[in-house]
């Protein structure tokens, strides 16, 4: 079943063309030599002005509200990126400092090699020194 909506504007055009027409039935008294059939057209080109109009009208404010919806879009756009930029900055600063810990952490291993390699080259010195004493003293 299909249904139909016909709004206020449609109904007050039919009641006018109506009306007209029904009073176009009677014989015209004269009205400055206007005919029922006249006065019936009058009426129908007086609703039809009206509906083309208040359909101006309308298309006017649904335009209003397409720019006003726009505008809001832009907007929210706008602070998205904005939330987007800043994100990115935080990102990319955490990150320097990220590699600014790690450079650090690796100097700090490098020296502790260093020390640790120092200390075994120097037991090592010892161990190669002792060796050297107890052959001499079996040498004597």
């Amino acid at each position: 079943m299909k249904t139909t909506t016909i709004n206020k504007s449609t109904v007050a055009a039919l009641m006018i063309a109506v009306a007209a027409l029904a009073s176009g039935c009677h014989k015209a008294e004269d009205k400055n030599g206007i005919g029922p059939a006249q006065e019936a057209g009058k009426a129908i080109d007086d609703a039809g002005s009206k509906v083309a109009t208040e359909a101006r009208e309308s298309a006017a404010e649904a335009n209003a509200a397409a720019d006003r919806a726009g505008e809001r879009i832009d907007a929210a756009t706008d602070r998205a990126g904005a939330k987007m930029d800043a994100a990115a900055d935080r990102a990319g600063d955490k990150a320097q400092q990220a590699g600014a810990e790690v450079r650090q952490e690796s100097r700090e291993a490098a020296q502790n090699v260093k020390e640790g390699v120092s200390n075994a080259t120097a037991a090592t010195g010892r161990g190669i020194e002792r060796a050297g004493e107890k052959m001499q003293d079996a040498a004597k």
